[in-house]
């Protein structure tokens, strides 16, 4: 993992956003995700035409299901990047966090940070800058990454619920498949085991069990010398023509 330069300190978090390719600003045709509610229509509309063009159909249940994985990816993982990367967690807090949806697949390919405040460890050279936060540990690190991204994904719950054709417990279960794949996922990027393995230990750091209103713990687990992980949501991708339950699925998976 990198670490930051003492000649970086007064900068405080804008180093770890450059290194990781986190914008500061947002720029025209970006979505705050303050202000994403007033676009859930819009990218709807937006993600049906591409099913469409893509594989000939809609299923309502798969353009939601999408839709609320991919704006959960948001705080998600720029969570998962920092804690990773930097042993950093900033705000994750609507206001502070915007994305730009890719102009073909409606996705967010690129994500800005736009708070100055941190949580850190108390060997990180920017301690003492301004908007850094000292914690005691990596244990209580993680526990701030895991109330930021509830605390995110609670007010998209309450936004994006009234229209969705899931209840809550499905949205829940689709924030935890969100952190927890953003969290391994921030790991099997660096392309080595060494880096994956890193992944699912930060993933069992925040998620060592339950915690409500999150579905599960970490389900990361060996198999075959590969790592998988049991879904707590179904994406609906099945209802796609010619595509097979993801592995995984909690349609198919013993529980």
């Amino acid at each position: 993992m990198t670490q930051p330069s003492t000649r970086e300190t007064a900068d405080g978090l804008a180093p770890s956003l450059r290194r990781l390719d986190l914008r500061r600003d947002v720029p025209a045709g970006w979505i705050r995700c303050s202000a994403a509610p007033e676009f859930f229509g819009e990218w709807h509309l937006r993600l049906t035409g591409w099913l469409r063009r893509e594989y000939g159909e809609a299923p309502p249940r798969t353009a939601d299901a999408y839709l609320i994985a991919w704006y959960l990816h948001v705080p998600a993982q720029v969570g998962a990047l920092l804690l990773h990367h930097e042993r950093r967690v900033p705000s994750l807090r609507p206001a502070d966090l915007a994305f730009r949806l890719g102009a073909g697949q409606p996705y967010p390919d690129a994500l800005a940070v736009l708070g100055d405040e941190f949580c850190c460890l108390p060997t990180d050279p920017a301690s003492d800058a301004r908007g850094a936060t000292v914690v005691r540990d990596e244990r209580a690190l993680a526990a701030v990454l895991r109330a930021r991204y509830t605390a995110h994904a609670a007010q998209f719950v309450q936004a994006y619920g009234p229209r969705s054709r899931f209840g809550r417990r499905t949205l829940w279960a689709a924030a935890t498949d969100a952190l927890e794949n953003a969290l391994w996922g921030a790991g099997r990027a660096g392309g080595t085991p060494e880096a994956e393995g890193a992944g699912v230990a930060n993933a069992a750091l925040v998620l060592d069990e339950r915690y409500p209103p999150l579905t599960s713990a970490s389900t990361l687990r060996l198999a075959d010398r590969e790592w998988t992980r049991r879904r707590e949501s179904c994406c609906f991708s099945y209802l796609l023509p010619a595509e097979p339950e993801c592995d995984g699925c909690p349609r198919t998976c013993s529980r």
